[in-house]
């Protein structure tokens, strides 16, 4: 099992989430984090928003939420 957390970790900080992400929509800084529109529905105004600190990602407006994985 640690073998596989090590993987993960090692796959999570070679791909940091801002850079995935960014490579499929737009972001724009807000303090710490991104904001963009979500990927996952239909949308003018951004409610997803990149977390650095934690390498995640959450959509305010459909739920949709994870990491580079």
């Amino acid at each position: 099992m640690q073998k596989n957390d090590e993987f993960l970790y090692q796959l999570k900080s070679a791909n940091p989430i801002e850079t995935v992400v960014g490579s499929y929509v737009n972001l724009l800084r807000q303090g710490h984090n991104y904001v963009c529109a979500c990927p996952f529905h239909s949308e003018k105004t951004p409610s997803c928003t990149v977390f650095t600190d934690t390498q995640s990602f959450y959509c305010f407006g459909c739920g949709a939420g994870g990491d580079v994985i």
